[in-house]
C-alpha cells in the first residue's frame, strides 16, 4: 500500500542523551503540527536528521528502535557533516543568497561537496523505506538537490518540495556556480511550492533562464514530465494560539509581567539571531523615536526576545555584540530608576510566556530584512483575542502579501518605521479592532491545516494532469504494434516535421543541419516507405539539406512541394498572394530593433520572427507585444499568427500542413501512416489524417495526436525500431 514520507533536514524532536539514555523531545513547531495530520497516519513516516550526532551504531539502533514509535526514521550526520553541509553549504552559502545579503557568501567548494553527499545520504535513506508510488514531500533549502536524485531513482513516485525561505531573482542565483545542478534538483519534483508569488517569478525566471525550460502558468515541461510551481503561503495554529492567550497559565504571567512593568505602551520584537531579521535597525529606529518625541519617553517600552543561533559563527557572533552595545546604548542614554526603554532577552521563552508577551503587547514590531514568510506576526494577531494592538510589518516578509491590514512599512525606511510607530501608538481602538478582525478571519480560513491541505490536493491535480498526459505516452507495446503494421505494409507512409522532430532547436536555424546519422536514417525509410518530410523551412534550405535523397518534400507549411520522382524543379503547390508582406516586415523590424537576438526570417508566402538568443523573459515579453500587434494587423490581411517554439510566424490560413497532407494522399490508398510533429502548424497535419493513422507530438503537451514521444532522439530510435 503506498504512504506519505515527510523528509525535512530536521526531525521534528530534539535528541538528548541524558543518563546513558537518549531522551525525545517532540517539537512544538507549526510545521510538525500541520504535517502530525499526515505523518501519524497509517505507514507514513517523517524522515531527517535527530539533531546530534550519534557515531555509537549500537546507539544508533537505540535511536532508529526510538524513532519508530514516533513515526520516524533519523539520517545521520557525522561532526563533518553538520559541519560543512549544514553550517557550510546550506548557512554560509544558501541562506545569505537566498536572503539577498551577497557580502556573506561562502564560495566554497568543500562545502558544496558536503552538500551533495549529504543529500545523497538522505536518498540513500529515503530509498530504504520508498516505493515507486510513494508519496515524497522533501522541505527546504537543505535539500535542493534531493528531488531529482529521488526521481532517478523512483521516477513514478509522486515528489513534492517546498521552500521555507525566499527565492532569490536570477541576478542572484546566477552567481552560484553551482546554480545549475540547484535547480535540476529542484525539478525533479512534481509540484513546487513558495510562501510567495514572487519567489515562484524569480524560480521559474531562473529555471527559464539557467536550465532554458519555459513555463507557461506555472507549469513547466521538463524531459516528458509536467512540473507545477505555485505559492502556497503557510499559515499557523490559529486555534493553539487562540487558547492559549485564553488560558490561566497565559493570563497568569500577563497579570506578572504588567505588575512588573507598570502601566506602559509595549512593542514586542521576537527574532532569531541573524542579519536577514533587521535587528540592529529596529534598535535604531526605537531610538530615533524616542529622540524625537520625548512625550514617550517613561511611557513606551520594547520587549526584545532574541533567540540564540549559530553564535560560534564570527559573523554572528558580531551581529550579537553590536545589538548588546545598541540595547546598552540606548538603556544606559534613557533609562530613569522606574523606567527601561529596551526589555533584552537574549534566550528562549517558554510557550505560555511567550503567549503572554504577544498578548499583552500593544505593537508588535516585526521588520525583517528579507523574510520567507514570518509567523511571529501571525501569531502576535492570533493571540490579540480582545482585538486591540497594531501590527507593524515589513514589505520584505513573505506574510505582507497576506496581513495587509498591518502597518507596512519599508524596513530600510528608518523615518517611514518611526512614523508607522507613531501611527499605532495614536491609533484609536475603533481602527485597532476593524484590523485585527480582517487579519484574524484570514488567518483562521488559512491556517497550517488549510495550508497542508491545499497543498495536497494541488499535488495530486498535477498528478492527474500528468497521468492525462502520460496516457498517450508510447510504450513498448504500441511500439511493437506499430512496427508490426509497418512490416506487413504494402503502401506506408511517413510524414515528418524537421525542427523539432528530427533534430532539436539551435540557437540559429541555420545551425539546425541533418547530421550523418539522419541522412543514413532518412535514406534507410525511403527504401522502405514513400517518407515526406513536411516542414516550415524555406524551400532552399530544405532542398539543400536533403539533396540526393529519394523523398517528397513540402516546404513553408504547404506552399511548395518537391516530389522524389520528379525532375523538374519545385513546384507551387498553393497560390499566394504577398503584397501583405512590406507592411508586417516594419512592424517585424521594429521589433528586432528593439530586441537584441532577435531576427526575422523571410520565406516566400510567410515571415518568421526569431527569439531564441533573446534575453529570456525579454523575448517572451516582446513576443506577446508583436503577437498581439500582429493579431490586429492579420484581420485586414486574411493571415494567421503561428506561435512555435521561439518563433512567431504570420501567414495565410489557408495555408497549412495539413492541407498538404491531404492533398497528397488524394487517390492513394495507404495501409500505414505515421505523422510525426512538435508544434501547433503540425496539429493541422494530425487532425487532417484519418483515423487509423498513427499521430506522434513530440513533447508532451495536449495535442490531436494519439500519442506523445519525449524529444527528438526518441523519435529517431522510434523510426530506426520500425527499420529492424
Amino acid at each position: 500500500m503506498s504512504k506519505t514520507i515527510i523528509v525535512s533536514n530536521r526531525l521534528p524532536i530534539s535528541l538528548q542523551h541524558k543518563n546513558g539514555k537518549f531522551e525525545f523531545k517532540p517539537s512544538a513547531g507549526g510545521l510538525a503540527t500541520g504535517l502530525g495530520s499526515i505523518y501519524k497516519e497509517g505507514e507514513n513516516i517523517w524522515i531527517g536528521w535527530p539533531g546530534n550526532d550519534v557515531e555509537d551504531e549500537g546507539q544508533r539502533k537505540e535511536v532508529v528502535d526510538e524513532l519508530i514509535k514516533l513515526k520516524m526514521a533519523p539520517v545521520f550526520l557525522t561532526k563533518k557533516d553538520v559541519e560543512l553541509y549544514y553550517e557550510g553549504f546550506s548557512n554560509e552559502t544558501i541562506w545569505p543568497a537566498f536572503h539577498y545579503f551577497t557580502q556573506h557568501i561562502n564560495y566554497e567548494d568543500e562545502y558544496w561537496d558536503a552538500y551533495w553527499n549529504v543529500n545523497k545520504k538522505f536518498c540513500d535513506a529515503i530509498l530504504a523505506k520508498a516505493s515507486d508510488d510513494d508519496t515524497i514531500w522533501v522541505h527546504d533549502y537543505q535539500l535542493l538537490l534531493l528531488p531529482m536524485m529521488l526521481r532517478e531513482k523512483l521516477p513514478n513516485a509522486t515528489i513534492a518540495f517546498f521552500q521555507h525561505i525566499p527565492f532569490p531573482s536570477y541576478e542572484i542565483m546566477r552567481m552560484l556556480p553551482w546554480r545549475k545542478q540547484m535547480l535540476e534538483g529542484m525539478v525533479g519534483a512534481d509540484l513546487i511550492g513558495f510562501h510567495t508569488y514572487d519567489d515562484m517569478r524569480h524560480f521559474l525566471s531562473a529555471v527559464g533562464r539557467i536550465l532554458g525550460l519555459s513555463n507557461e502558468s506555472g507549469f513547466i515541461q521538463a524531459d516528458n514530465r509536467l512540473i507545477n510551481v505555485d505559492a502556497f503561503p503557510m499559515g499557523i495554529d490559529y486555534e493553539k494560539f487562540e487558547k492559549a492567550a485564553l488560558s490561566p497559565k497565559t493570563q497568569n504571567f500577563v497579570k506578572k509581567f504588567k505588575q512588573t512593568l507598570g502601566d506602559q505602551k509595549l512593542l514586542i520584537t521576537i527574532d532569531r539571531l541573524d542579519y536577514s531579521k533587521g535587528i540592529p535597525n529596529r534598535i535604531k529606529v526605537f531610538e530615533k523615536l524616542l529622540d524625537e518625541n520625548p512625550q514617550y519617553r517613561g511611557k513606551v517600552s520594547m520587549i526584545m526576545v532574541v533567540v540564540p543561533s549559530r553564535d560560534q559563527v564570527q559573523s554572528y557572533q558580531t551581529l550579537k555584540e553590536e545589538i548588546d552595545t545598541l540595547v546598552g546604548h540606548i538603556n544606559s542614554k534613557f533609562s530613569t530608576l522606574n523606567w527601561v526603554p529596551i526589555h533584552y532577552f537574549y534566550r528562549s521563552f517558554p510557550f505560555n510566556e511567550l503567549s503572554a508577551f504577544y498578548s499583552m503587547s500593544d505593537i508588535a514590531l516585526v521588520t525583517p530584512l528579507r523574510d520567507g514568510m514570518n509567523l511571529v506576526c501571525k501569531e502576535f494577531v492570533a493571540s490579540k483575542t480582545d482585538k486591540k494592538g497594531v501590527l507593524i510589518l515589513s514589505e520584505m516578509a513573505g506574510a505582507s502579501k497576506e496581513l495587509v491590514d498591518a502597518i507596512l512599512v519599508n524596513p530600510n525606511d528608518q523615518e517611514g518605521v518611526t512614523s508607522a510607530i507613531v501611527e499605532a501608538l495614536s491609533m484609536d481602538e475603533e481602527e485597532q479592532e476593524m484590523r485585527i478582525s480582517s487579519m484574524q478571519a484570514s488567518l483562521k480560513k488559512y491556517d497550517i491545516f488549510q495550508w497542508v491541505k491545499v497543498f495536497m490536493d494541488r499535488l495530486q491535480f498535477v498528478k492527474e494532469k500528468q497521468a492525462d498526459l502520460e496516457s498517450k505516452a508510447l510504450d513498448k507495446k504500441i511500439i511493437a504494434q506499430m512496427k508490426k503494421a509497418f512490416n506487413v505494409a504494402k503502401k506506408p507512409l511517413l510524414l515528418l516535421d524537421y525542427d523539432g522532430t528530427l533534430v532539436g532547436f539551435k540557437g540559429k536555424p541555420q545551425d539546425a543541419f541533418p547530421d550523418e546519422e539522419l541522412k543514413v536514417l532518412v535514406a534507410k525509410l525511403a527504401q522502405r516507405c514513400q517518407t515526406v518530410i513536411i516542414s516550415g523551412r524555406d524551400k532552399e534550405t530544405l532542398g539543400a539539406w536533403f539533396e540526393g535523397q529519394k523523398i517528397d518534400m513540402i516546404a513553408e507549411h504547404g506552399v511548395w512541394l518537391k516530389r522524389k520522382d520528379q525532375k523538374e524543379d519545385w513546384i507551387l503547390y498553393a497560390e499566394v498572394d504577398d503584397s501583405w508582406k512590406e507592411d508586417i516586415r516594419k512592424v517585424m523590424e521594429y521589433y528586432v530593433l528593439r530586441t537584441p537576438g532577435a531576427l526575422i526570417e523571410e520565406k516566400h508566402h510567410s515571415l518568421v520572427w526569431h527569439f531564441r538568443k533573446v534575453e529570456s523573459g525579454l523575448g517572451d515579453l516582446r513576443m506577446r507585444e508583436l503577437f498581439s500587434h500582429l493579431k490586429y494587423m492579420a484581420r485586414g490581411h486574411n493571415l494567421q499568427v503561428l506561435e512555435g517554439n521561439k518563433v512567431l510566424e504570420i501567414k495565410r490560413p489557408d495555408i497549412n500542413k495539413g492541407r498538404a497532407a491531404t492533398a497528397m494522399m488524394k487517390g492513394e490508398d495507404y495501409d500505414f501512416i505515421m505523422a510525426l510533429g512538435d508544434d501547433w502548424t503540425d496539429e493541422d497535419t494530425f487532425k487532417a489524417m484519418p483515423k487509423n493513422a498513427y499521430t506522434i507530438r513530440v513533447g508532451y503537451t495536449y495535442t490531436q495526436a494519439n500519442y506523445n514521444i519525449k524529444n527528438p532522439q526518441a523519435v529517431r530510435e522510434l523510426l530506426k525500431s520500425l527499420l529492424e
